[in-house]
Parts: structure tokens; sequence; C-alpha cells
């Protein structure tokens, strides 16, 4: 097994170096087969590895960047402004192959648009595309796209569903993931007129095309690859995301209600603890800029060091899998088959 190098923006995030720096040297102990590169501001990356007892050395090294994209930074001060940023300098080691991959809990926008225009998009691809996995019954669904393209062509969507099918054939290893196109409704006379001429391209596309899906479909795990422009990739997740706090939350209330339900909740805290266990979204934080010509993963900017590691795992995970050869060979493979040539598009 070859060795593999991730960059991380040691800055990026509400916590920075402390939470970014721990998870690296926890990930570290756990992964022989990587080295980690950490960068930004390089003396308060040292000051955080004298913390954890730990320094620079042959799997890790630090690597100065003197800028920081903070949060709340617009697109030109991260572009054309902060060119020493950590965020930058970290797509530019992929860009150059110092690393295989990229690892930021910075602004998200921001993210985008660096890699984007550090590494540019795959050939056949016309727009970047988030993607990230959810829980669900049969174990986790991958989604996409989350937020980076607002306004999508039926034809976007069709690069999205061949971006997903080769992220899981990478992770899960599974040689023909189903793909399902979200829409109100199973019946192809349903939905928008994008999505009708969406679920046209992918029933011809070679791919393992399920159909239409509901939105419950998500968690039942009904397919492997949910499909969706960015507007409803990114509200639907933002709703699940608040509908499981609104659960923990209320099952907390119930169970300080009285004697005799924090008696239950005493009783039932094997069961509460594995479900909090299952459900725990610190678990599948970690997600991927699909479409750019290298790996980048975005964290969560709340993450804390067991969620940070995470992304961390899903940068291995893809660079493990061949992401970018099997987007590529399946690209080409659906362009060969279409017979035509994709437009290049802009970034919404």
């Amino acid at each position: 097994m070859r060795e593999i190098t991730i960059a991380i923006d040691a800055m990026g995030g509400d916590h920075g170096p402390h939470v970014t720096v721990k998870a690296a040297l926890d990930f570290l102990r756990q992964n022989p087969d990587i080295n980690i590169v950490l960068v930004g501001l390089e003396d308060a990356i040292n000051a955080e590895l004298k913390v954890n007892k730990s320094a620079a050395g042959t799997r890790l090294r630090v690597h100065h960047a003197s800028e920081v994209v903070k949060m709340d930074d617009s697109l030109p001060v991260a572009l054309r402004t902060k060119k020493d940023s950590s965020m930058r300098v970290t797509a530019d080691l992929v860009k150059r192959g110092e690393a295989d991959a990229g690892v930021s809990a910075g602004n998200t926008g921001a993210l985008m648009a660096v890699s984007r225009f550090v590494l540019k998009t795959l050939p056949g691809i016309d727009r970047p595309a988030i993607a990230s996995t959810l829980p669900s019954r049969t174990g986790r669904t991958y989604m996409l796209d989350l937020g980076a393209n607002v306004d999508c062509t039926a034809e976007h969507l069709r690069q999205f569903a061949i971006m997903g099918s080769a992220l899981v054939a990478a992770i899960e290893h599974k040689d023909s993931p189903s793909i399902g196109l979200l829409n109100i409704g199973e019946e192809e006379i349903k939905g928008n007129d994008v999505v009708k001429q969406a679920g046209e391209l992918l029933k011809s596309s070679g791919l393992n095309f399920f159909g239409n899906i509901e939105g419950d479909d998500i968690y039942k795990g009904t397919v492997d690859v949910v499909v969706c422009d960015g507007f409803v990739g990114n509200v639907a997740l933002k709703t699940s995301e608040g509908l499981a706090k609104l659960i923990g939350d209320q099952l907390r209330s119930e169970f300080k209600k009285s004697l005799f339900t924090r008696l239950a909740g005493l009783i039932s805290l094997p069961v509460l603890r594995s479900f909090k266990r299952t459900l725990d979204p610190r678990r599948y934080n970690g997600a991927s800029l699909l479409g750019l010509n290298g790996v980048i993963i975005k964290s969560h900017g709340s993450a804390d060091v067991f969620s940070f590691e995470q992304a961390i795992h899903k940068a291995a995970e893809e660079v493990r899998g061949g992401l970018l050869r099997r987007i590529a060979d399946q690209v080409g493979a659906h362009h060969d088959n279409n017979n035509g040539s994709l437009d290049e598009g802009e970034l919404a």
C-alpha cells in the first residue's frame, strides 16, 4: 500500500489549530500509511503541537502560510487578496502533487471558489458539486449537490449522477451503485422540466438509474446516490439537521419531566446511546467537492476533534479508492456513449 499525503488547512473552522492539530495527531496514530502536512501560521501550529506533546517529524510537517481566510470573508478577498492563505496553500499543495488530498473546515463558498480556481475541473465536468453522506436504514446514502449549484440544467444533474456513482464505487466498493433523482413524486410526469429532462438523460446513461425518488427515500436507503440541484439539496440537508436536533432536544426534555421519566431514561440509556451513536452527525462529517482535478474535503466549521478526524478519514478513503480516476473513466465512458461534448459552465 503506497503512502498517502494529506494537506490540512489547520487554521480553518471555528476552532482552528486547537481542533485540527489534535485531530491530525489522532489520525496519524491509527493510520501508519498516511503523512500529513499542517498548513497555516507556523507559530500557532507549533504551539498546539507542544500542547499535545508532539512535534513535526517524518510523517508530520508544518507548511507556513501567512494568511487566514475568515468565515465571513468574501470570495474576492479569499481569491484575490489572500493568496497566501492556509486554504489557498492547501489547494496549491494538492495541485503540485505534494499532497494527494486537502481538508479544510473553512468558509464553504471560499473553499469551493479557491479550489476550483487552483485545481480546475476534470475534463467533461461543467460544475463541481458538494456531496456528503447521510445515515439510512441500510447504512449510508450519498447525496449531491448540497449547495454549490443553485441553478442546474439536466446535463449538470447527469454529471452529478456520474460523479456520485464514482464516489460510492471508490468508498463503498460497489460496482454499480443505484442512482435516484430527487423529485416530488415517483412518476415520470412529476417535477419541473429540468428534472424530467434529467430523468430521460439518466435512463439512457448506462448508470444504474432507479428512477425518481421522494424525500423519505433518502433515509430509507432506497438508493445509494441521491441526485438533486444545490438549492433542493441544501434545504433538505438543513431540514434534516434541524429535525435531528429537535428529536434529541425533545427526548432530553421528556426524560427530565419527572422522577419516573428520569428512571425510565436510566433504564433506556443503552438504547439511547446506541441511537445517538448511529445518528451522530459527527460520524458523517466531511463533504466531498466532486468534479475538481484533486481531492478536497470540506469539514463542518464547528467540527470537534472526533468530527474533523472523520473528514480526514474521508479524504484518505477517496484517495485509496482512486476517486479521480473513477470519475474520469466514467465521464469518458458516458461521453463516448452519448457521442457529444459537454459545455463549460460557471459555478453558481
